[in-house]
């Protein structure tokens, strides 16, 4: 019995001491079979719809004018990486909207250009005030390895969504690209964006 003590006590140890960087919970994203029939569901739904067409147009705001776009949306703009960022926790959007967005972004990705998917994983750690849990996909694009250079097309995407005591808080979508002579020119972000939204 004081075995099983040990145990729970070393347990909430690791959790209170955990970090980004060493996680109390690190395991590979697998939906079950009724988590993917709902999310087959969603992304049929209006919901999906309004949320797609909803970031398309703040990123069209975005183009025109900067501090037009809405409290909720932030837009990553620097030499080698672009992209934006949803604040779910300034939405009415729920958790299971912004979970099945994190993973429709991924499927269009994957889908729409040939990108193959180099990682899907969740951490959770603690924090101060809460429990953060991250849920990322990590893609990059399928390497010709009998062409002299390499097509990056629009760079990495990680698109990584935090909870914060399971509650959505913000999705970030992030391109980086190369800045190697072994690659392309990586394509423009405003153009990944009509393939994504489009």
């Amino acid at each position: 019995m004081a075995n099983i003590w040990q145990q729970i006590k070393d347990l909430f140890q690791s959790v209170e001491e955990s970090s980004p960087s060493q996680p109390a919970l690190h395991a590979l994203i697998e939906r079950s079979e009724a988590e993917q029939q709902d999310y087959d569901f969603w992304k049929d739904s209006l919901v999906c719809q309004q949320l797609m067409d909803w970031v398309h147009a703040q990123y069209a705001i975005y183009l025109v004018d900067v501090d037009a776009i809405e409290e909720s949306m932030d837009f990553l703009n620097t030499p080698s990486s672009k992209g934006f960022v949803v604040h779910f926790f300034k939405t009415e959007y729920s958790r299971r909207d912004a979970l099945h967005f994190l993973d429709y972004l991924k499927d269009c990705i994957s889908e729409r250009l040939n990108y193959r998917k180099q990682m899907s994983d969740m951490r959770t750690y603690n924090r101060p005030t809460w429990v953060e849990s991250t849920q990322r996909h990590y893609l990059k694009p399928r390497i010709d390895f009998t062409t002299e250079i390499f097509n990056q097309q629009y760079g990495n995407i990680l698109i990584e969504l935090i909870l914060r005591n399971d509650k959505p808080h913000q999705l970030k979508f992030q391109a980086t690209n190369y800045n190697d002579k072994q690659y392309s020119t990586a394509g423009e972000f405003k153009d990944l964006m009509t393939v994504v939204f489009d």
